[in-house]
């Protein structure tokens, strides 16, 4: 070899929480290999075990490290302080191994945890390390630096993924949203140093048809680690020191070896003036890098992660979760001081949020064996985490609106209800109260005469606002259009109303007592909405009896918002289904990097019925009842609303199950210009797919928060998106994997689909898609520039929307 070398290695295990073995079990093992490496550092000081001195420890996540203080002794509590103190035990600040889908206040929340107990141990910490996933949104690099994480060494792993930079095992500057710069190592596997037989017995090895292992493995470890050296070599690899994670087996949750400081010491004894080993912890190997004299290059952008897809085997919990978001931030919004909820609640709610959004989606075993009890226990309590997180907001939400004023269904209540707008500044938007079957106003029981006419009065200035009734199960919702100022609180009143003298009804005049729908608008007849155009203020939608929605105009600017390279109708299903050749987890593993296999069979939903069902003064609603192979049902329903730019739908989907790989798409092709750009928002970012990226990232899908905006020149169409995070661009069609670069960025003009199931990977994700699902969406056309944050708060807005809820004025605080 050219050089000599040093070799450093992290010793760690992976945490992965429910991949294994059940989640509390998994964290009770990783509290037992702290206590363990007590022990071993212990022995290697008190002279019962000399042979592991030099023996050092990094724990993968806080969490581990939280979940050991709330369990252990104050003796062994003291003693991991000291060994922090000492070297010998690091902390990498990251709370877990994250998914895309975590919002970025919760990942503060959590970076905080760390540093809290970095600071009030007066430790020196600094540096975080991530396994298993293969990217992080760019907002992430910005919670990290403003929490004092500077340092960030990624052990990915890159089945179905990639490493960015187009390669691994190298360092860069990672710029952060805020110009800020993040110190990265682009590391390899987080097992990798496994593969070099340091530890007995750790690795398999493959002699033809019978795993054997061995003692003594040192010839072993020669081959392995002096060719894996002479590789970087032949490879132009720049430095003369490299980096790598190992765990004490192979195995995620692995328990701590001191077998591997022992064979270090072999190592070095016979060739450190070669090659020397050095066991290093994460802080260390940082120290140590930042001292070398090296120009490295600066990259910003997001690096776009490949294993969030996950989410999307599990539609329904992810749904819970994602409605437990927006009731967190709700919260904060209302009480920004904490007054008035419960902490406790909140800081439990947080914590299941975060373990929900951990990369961990299903044992082992999820697809080979679906009907397995380990199997199906732990999606569970997967699940368990997004219904727990939801459930205690809720209540800590509750809280907040008990104290504003929210009183519990009372007999004879007369219809008092406060309006609350709970954003930073003024909305204009419609809100929503139920009446139950049970309640009247003035004496008029709604369910039972569905003519009567009910007034929305604000209280104030006795303004009568619009409003529609619509009957849904078990009483009617009335929904209102309302004007609030940042933050203002507005009180209301339903009250019974008059006819109007001219209803609407007697103005469809194109239908005739047959109630057949035939006759087009003439002279002196401007028409009302049918299923063939619908037209507002704002909009003009076209459909046909085939596809749906074949035409969405913006009428101010006279500009077709369809893309003009769309081939489905906007929300018309996409189902695709690979074939099983093979077996279920071989068909998918040979699909590689692609989220389907080579011949997967893929279908547009047909359109069998149409039908307006409900035309007042604030919509008209569209029902379409489409055929979609892989499902039972598959239904689109649009409110089209008249005076703002807003249209509302809601997709109804019975899901069959199937074992084969498939995939659910709701296409969302859209355009505000065809010189426009597409923004999302991702976790503590706004950026643009396939240009704001760090090169040789994924380009393939993306996990969003609150929507995205398609920009024009003067004016934008954003797509708030409720329940269900992934995005996929450009063709559907299996392809060649696209890499972030310069002459990528035509793919952020491509048409968008809304990726709402997939069943794909080989080994965890969820198999079993089947089930009733409701996904909501919001258009809204804004026609004014607006900066892309601005724009995707206002996707944020109409996820939330406003609050309203029944009070007693007569009670003090209403």
């Amino acid at each position: 070899m050219k050089k000599k070398w040093k070799l450093q290695l992290i010793h760690h295990s992976h945490t992965d929480i429910g991949y294994t073995d059940r989640q509390e079990k998994i964290e009770r093992h990783h509290v037992e290999y702290i206590k363990s490496v007590l022990d071993i550092l212990e022995a290697s000081e008190n002279g019962s075990r000399p042979e592991w001195k030099g023996y050092k420890w990094t724990c993968e996540n806080y969490w581990q490290v939280e979940r050991f203080f709330e369990q252990s002794s104050d003796s062994d509590k003291q003693k991991f302080i000291q060994y922090v103190q000492s070297g010998q035990i690091d902390i990498s600040l990251t709370y877990l191994n994250m998914t895309d889908l975590v919002d970025n206040d919760i990942l503060d929340a959590m970076f905080k945890k760390g540093r809290k107990f970095s600071n009030e141990h007066q430790l020196d910490l600094d540096s975080a390390m991530t396994a298993d996933i293969n990217g992080f949104s760019w907002g992430y690099a910005e919670t990290m630096h403003q929490n004092s994480i500077v340092n960030l060494y990624s052990c990915l792993h890159t089945h179905h993924g990639m490493f960015p930079l187009y390669k691994k095992q190298i360092p860069f500057w990672w710029e952060t949203p805020n110009g800020n710069k993040i110190l990265v190592w682009n590391g390899d596997h987080y097992q990798i140093g496994n593969d070099f037989m340091l530890i007995p017995n750790s690795y398999r090895i493959d002699n033809g048809t019978e795993i054997v292992t061995s003692d003594d493995q040192m010839a072993i470890a020669e081959q392995r680690i002096f060719e894996y050296l002479e590789n970087l070599e032949a490879e132009d690899y720049p430095f003369d020191f490299v980096p790598n994670m190992i765990s004490g087996i192979v195995t995620d949750n692995s328990p701590p070896n001191p077998r591997l400081i022992e064979m270090i010491h072999k190592w070095n004894d016979k060739h450190g003036g070669q090659v020397e080993i050095e066991l290093a912890t994460l802080h260390q190997f940082f120290d140590f890098l930042r001292k070398q004299e090296l120009d490295l290059p600066v990259y910003a952008g997001d690096w776009t992660d490949w294993w969030s897809d996950g989410v999307g085997s599990t539609p329904a919990p992810t749904k819970i979760y994602r409605d437990a978001q927006q009731k967190y931030h709700l919260s904060q919004k209302l009480d920004p001081q904490g007054k008035w909820g419960r902490e406790s609640l909140l800081q439990e709610a947080e914590y299941q949020l975060m373990l929900y959004a951990e990369h961990t989606w299903g044992y082992a075993s999820s697809v080979s064996e679906p009907w397995n009890t380990l199997v199906n226990d732990l999606d569970y309590r997967k699940a368990a985490y997004a219904i727990n997180a939801n459930r205690l907001i809720s209540q800590h939400l509750d809280q907040i609106l008990g104290h504003l004023g929210e009183v519990p269904p009372t007999i004879d209540r007369e219809k008092y209800f406060k309006v609350v707008n709970p954003h930073d500044y003024p909305v204009t938007d419609y809100a929503t109260v139920p009446i139950k079957h049970w309640e009247h106003i003035d004496g008029r029981y709604l369910a039972w005469d569905r003519d009567n006419y009910i007034d929305v009065i604000d209280c104030e200035t006795n303004e009568k606002l619009a409003a529609q009734l619509t009957p849904i199960p078990n009483g009617d919702v009335i929904e209102f259009a309302i004007s609030l100022a940042t933050k203002e609180e507005k009180l209301l009143k339903l009250v019974k109303g008059e006819a109007p003298k001219n209803p609407r009804h007697a103005n469809h005049s194109h239908i005739g007592t047959d109630r057949v729908e035939d006759i087009a608008p003439y002279p002196g007849y401007e028409g009302v909405p049918d299923t063939h155009v619908v037209e507002t203020k704002h909009y003009r939608l076209a459909f046909d009896q085939q596809s749906g929605i074949t035409s969405l105009r913006d009428k101010k600017n006279k500009r077709e918002l369809i893309h003009p390279d769309a081939l489905y109708a906007p929300f018309t299903g996409v189902y695709e289904k690979t074939p099983i050749t093979t077996d279920a987890c071989t068909e998918r593993r040979l699909m590689g990097r692609n989220r389907k296999g080579r011949l997967a069979d893929r279908y547009t939903a047909s359109l069998k019925h149409i039908d307006i069902t409900k035309d007042g003064d604030l919509f008209t609603a569209v029902q379409m009842d489409f055929e979609l192979e892989g499902t039972q049902m598959y239904t689109v329903i649009l409110k089209v609303y008249k005076e703002l730019p807003k249209i509302a739908v809601t997709v109804r989907i019975q899901k069959q199950n199937e074992w084969a790989p498939e995939n659910l798409y709701i296409p969302l092709p859209f355009s505000a210009d065809k010189d426009g750009e597409l923004f999302i928002e991702k976790t503590g970012a706004v950026l643009r797919p396939a240009i704001d990226q760090l090169p040789g990232t994924n380009t393939e899908f993306f996990c969003l928060q609150n929507g995205l905006a398609f920009t024009g020149t003067d004016s934008s169409l954003l797509i708030a998106i409720k329940d269900t995070p992934l995005i996929t661009l450009d063709s559907l069609a299996h392809h060649p994997i696209e890499l972030a670069n310069d002459q990528q960025h035509d793919k952020n003009r491509q048409p968008v689909y809304s990726w709402i199931m997939n069943n794909f990977w080989e080994t965890n994700f969820k198999v079993d898609l089947s089930g009733f699902y409701e996904f909501d969406y919001q258009l809204y056309l804004v026609s004014e520039q607006q900066n892309p944050k601005r724009l995707l708060e206002k996707c944020q807005q109409l996820n939330q929307g406003l609050l309203a809820f029944p009070v007693n004025p007569s009670r003090e605080g209403a």
